[in-house]
């Protein structure tokens, strides 16, 4: 299998998941008279990022390495605004972003070296190894901490919820 399908199911799955879990979080919160600042701005811990920056950074993550691997343009982002809509409109410009990335591009040179930022400091790794050890992973933590968060709100959600299947 190509790297470019690699990334793309996986990290649509994950979207896909995120839409789900998010949409059920929004749901419940009007349900239950929950003010959605609540919600969105609502961690697991103290030392936590709120479920918007959950959101941000699945999303961005998986545009910029999308588009790292693709050698193409990276992606900038606004921060993004704490509510629901703001959250369903981010991931329908990261899947444009994704629809836009030529899959030969992804796919070329899987050794091939990538400098990715970090903070102050730059990784360099195999092409491959950057979409296994640090993307994918990085979309899948921050997916699972917003299904986390929402779940320990109260929003009933399940193994089906994040995996993205239908109930």
């Amino acid at each position: 299998m190509t790297m470019s399908k690699i990334a793309r199911r996986g990290i649509d799955q994950m979207l896909n998941a995120l839409e789900g879990v998010l949409d059920k979080g929004e749901k419940y919160a009007k349900e239950n008279d929950i003010d959605a600042a609540v919600v969105t701005n609502w961690r697991l811990a103290p030392d936590m990022l709120p479920l918007t920056s959950q959101v941000q950074i699945a999303s961005e993550i998986a545009a910029r390495g999308l588009a790292r691997l693709a050698r193409g343009d990276i992606p900038s982002f606004d921060d993004l605004e704490p509510s629901f809509d703001a959250y369903r409109a981010r991931i329908a410009d990261v899947r444009k972003i994704m629809d836009g990335l030529p899959a030969d591009a992804i796919d070329a040179d899987p050794d091939d070296m990538v400098d990715v930022p970090m903070g102050d400091r730059e990784m360099t790794l195999p092409r491959i190894i950057f979409l296994q050890n640090f993307v994918l992973p990085n979309v899948y933590f921050h997916v699972t901490a917003a299904y986390l968060i929402l779940r320990n709100i109260g929003v009933p959600l399940g193994k089906r919820d994040f995996m993205a299947m239908p109930n």
